[in-house]
């Protein structure tokens, strides 16, 4: 199963420059946990020492929020993409 998880430009620096980086999981966390592996300066930028996603990131399936479905636990299917998109606030 072939998932690609797409990345703002600020953080393609932790990765050789790559928009999309290809992985193969069951679900969300396991992704992550899979760049853990293979893109380490990434997946720091990513997630916390807890295995967390930072605060200051979103985590869409699809376009689907990963919050508005189950989380880490969100399964994936071949062809998803994961895009992670960085939190706009202001005031």
């Amino acid at each position: 199963m072939s998932v690609t998880i797409h990345l703002p430009t600020a953080l393609r620096k932790y990765c050789d420059g790559h928009a999309d980086v290809p992985v193969s999981a069951p679900t969300v966390g396991e992704a992550l946990r899979e760049l853990s592996r293979t893109q380490p300066s990434l997946y720091v930028n990513l997630c916390d020492e807890t295995g967390k996603v930072r605060r200051h990131l979103n985590v869409f399936v699809n376009s689907d929020h990963m919050r508005d479905r189950k989380g880490l636990d969100t399964p994936l299917s071949d062809g998803d993409v994961v895009t992670i998109l960085a939190a706009v606030s202001g005031g």
